[in-house]
């Protein structure tokens, strides 16, 4: 009998590249039967820059590469009521987990329920309290993408402290957690000693083939992957970079993805449009070849007002190394730790790296072009051998088989 995953979602797209393209993709080639309960926005799936699709993916549920997705409305403003939440948690038990995600969870009657956001997690846990009313043992996997609460967002103390105190609870039903760095890690070890805490990075599969990269062109390109937000690749900066760029040397820029349905459109002066490619979304498969172009790719996170961003190991981050890219980045505690680590790229000593920061250091790189081969093969090789899918992948198996031999 085929064991089963359910993924409890309540904020991301369904095509979500770490929930969709590579955990539950893996899982099913694995064996397991995964089914996936996903929000809608206005009635309709979305993509992942927020486009809702009008066309594909109507019906209520469907099976889409061999995954089971099963859609929902979420109820308005429930997330937001963080005492209700509270109260609702602290009973001991599940009647009043209500809402759509909890009930469409229960019918399901998996062996595992794999949760992706915070709330979410409230979700499984009202799943696994009402299951077990039913005599059906389940397993709680929560797979933090990111810090929830981030004690550095202006959501106010009381708030705070209230998602904090039920993050705590939640991990005590909790079997396994996951997240994305190691400083996260460490936070959520203190927190939930007795429950194990694994880091699964969003690392792409390995690219093959794979073409060395030799800079022996004349020009240096930029490339940035994802949302462009002023907190994620500010624009204006980015601009200013190029600009300043191509005062001292030949510098382009190859931006891939860009702005959201709720975001303006990116506006080029007319003096730097021939130096500016926007590929606009794309296709999870399609990104190396869109990487093939880029000499060296940038990330700059806003760390001032985010913890979260100061801990991230953003998908770009390894989707640059793994075409052999090496990455320039502001001062973030566990990427700067991993170029030191592995010489893959370079790291601006400021939380707030301007751009004349970004450009004399791209000035200094465009001179040394065998420092650039030296940390596109160094970042290439450690995507090899340790931090690929392939390798991530394992671990999520693991992950599984020991919760399933505990019984």
């Amino acid at each position: 009998m085929r064991k089963t995953v359910c993924m409890l979602v309540s904020e991301h797209p369904f095509l979500d590249a770490r929930i969709f393209h590579k955990e539950a993709k893996s899982l099913r080639k694995h064996g397991y039967e995964v089914t996936m309960i996903v929000p809608r926005r206005n009635g309709q799936l979305f993509d992942i820059d927020g486009t809702p699709f009008t066309y594909r993916f109507q019906a209520p549920s469907f099976t889409y590469d061999g995954i089971k997705v099963i859609s929902y409305d979420p109820p308005i403003n429930v997330e937001n009521n963080v005492k209700l939440l509270a109260y609702n948690l602290q009973q001991k038990g599940a009647e009043r987990f209500t809402d759509p995600l909890t009930q469409l969870g229960v019918n399901q009657e998996c062996d595992f329920y794999h949760a992706h956001e915070f709330f979410s997690l409230y979700a499984a846990i009202g799943v696994k309290r009402k299951l077990a009313k039913k005599g059906k043992q389940t397993k709680i996997i929560y797979d933090s993408h990111e810090l929830v609460p981030d004690p550095l967002e202006p959501i106010g103390r009381s708030v705070f402290q209230r998602q904090q105190r039920m993050l705590e609870q939640m991990f005590r039903e909790s079997d396994a957690i996951i997240t994305v760095s190691e400083s996260i890690q460490s936070k959520y070890k203190v927190m939930a000693s007795k429950v194990p805490v694994e880091v699964i990075y969003n690392s792409p599969p390995l690219l093959h083939p794979f073409t060395a990269k030799t800079y022996k062109h004349p020009w240096l390109t930029l490339g940035y992957v994802g949302t462009v937000t002023r907190d994620k690749g500010n624009w204006k900066k980015l601009l200013k970079i190029l600009e300043l760029c191509n005062e001292a040397f030949d510098t382009r820029l190859k931006i891939i993805g860009g702005t959201t349905t709720t975001t303006e459109a990116l506006s080029i002066p007319e003096r730097l449009k021939s130096k500016v490619e926007i590929t606009g979304w794309m296709d999870y498969s399609s990104l190396p070849k869109a990487l093939q172009e880029v000499d060296i790719g940038w990330i700059d996170l806003n760390v001032k007002t985010s913890l979260n961003r100061r801990y991230a190991m953003p998908n770009k981050f390894f989707s640059y190394l793994n075409n052999g890219i090496p990455v320039i980045v502001n001062q973030c505690d566990d990427m700067k730790r991993f170029i030191d680590a592995h010489q893959c790229g370079t790291v601006i000593d400021k939380e707030q790296a301007s751009a004349r920061d970004y450009a004399e250091s791209l000035r200094m790189i465009d001179q040394q072009r065998q420092t650039l081969r030296s940390w596109s093969m160094a970042g290439r090789k450690v995507m090899e051998d340790y931090y690929s899918w392939e390798h991530m992948e394992q671990r999520i198996y693991k992950i599984y088989r020991r919760l399933w031999k505990k019984g």
